[in-house]
């Protein structure tokens, strides 16, 4: 379920930032409120994500870049948005950093800053 909620939040996020995009600078009280109701339910979903145990780097980095890559594609195809392979390559770093916290992610042996790592310092 934990995965459920991140896409959901992912997709919630994707929701708010297209609707910013026709909110006018929030003069447009539709868009405005789609963009307020997408960001919130993506916090809430979110810490929802958090509350069931996935580390907040690991899930923020998952939700930023999906985040990211969808704003850009639904941009591209949808709202004539220009698109580099400048930009492309950034896309790709950002989902590579985002796999890297990912298989980082495996048991805390020898991770730093751990309770588990003998090298903490003790009370």
């Amino acid at each position: 379920m934990t995965w459920v909620y991140l896409i959901a939040a992912v997709l919630s996020e994707v929701v708010g930032a297209v609707a910013t995009r026709f909110s006018h600078g929030f003069t447009a009280l539709l868009p405005t409120l789609v963009a307020l109701v997408g960001v919130l339910g993506a916090y809430y979903l979110l810490s929802l994500v958090l509350r069931r145990g996935m580390g907040i780097g690991v899930a923020y980095g998952i939700w930023a870049a999906l985040g990211v890559a969808a704003v850009a594609l639904i941009g591209v195809v949808l709202l004539e948005d220009r698109f580099t392979w400048l930009q492309g390559f950034g896309l790709v770093l950002t989902m590579s950093g985002v796999l890297a916290l990912e298989a980082g992610n495996g048991p805390a042996d020898g991770a730093v800053g751990t309770a588990e790592d003998s090298s903490a310092p003790t009370q």
